[in-house]
């Protein structure tokens, strides 16, 4: 298993960015899926992005176009580039990793985004 630590909420306004990193306890280049999930408060956390062991990332519907995943292996660390922010982007985003049926997760970072 991974232990996994993010960082880089915090509070901007609409329209703005922020950049989230997640750091993994060991090396990430064989991990089969590392991604994000938020949740609002009061609501189910659900998927935001993923990027996998070959390259490819996918995106939910409401964030395309805004935010951006990657990896750099060399750092253990997934980052997501968010832009345009919405105030419906606030919650706690997770980071989290899958390899061979194994999930972790991270403990959550805040992002508030004011109207």
């Amino acid at each position: 298993q991974v232990q996994l630590v993010e960082s880089g909420g915090g509070l901007v306004q609409t329209g703005g960015s922020l950049r989230l990193s997640c750091v993994a306890s060991r090396s990430i280049f064989n991990i089969n899926a590392m991604g994000w999930h938020r949740q609002a408060p009061g609501k189910q956390r659900e998927f935001v992005a993923l990027t996998t062991e070959g390259g490819g990332t996918n995106y939910a519907n409401s964030v395309k176009g805004r935010f951006t995943i990657s990896r750099d292996n060399a750092k253990n660390t997934v980052y997501l580039q968010m832009s345009s922010l919405k105030p419906e982007d606030t919650g706690v985003y997770y980071c989290y990793a899958v390899n061979q049926g194994i999930g972790s997760w991270g403990q959550g970072t805040q992002v508030t985004v004011s109207s």
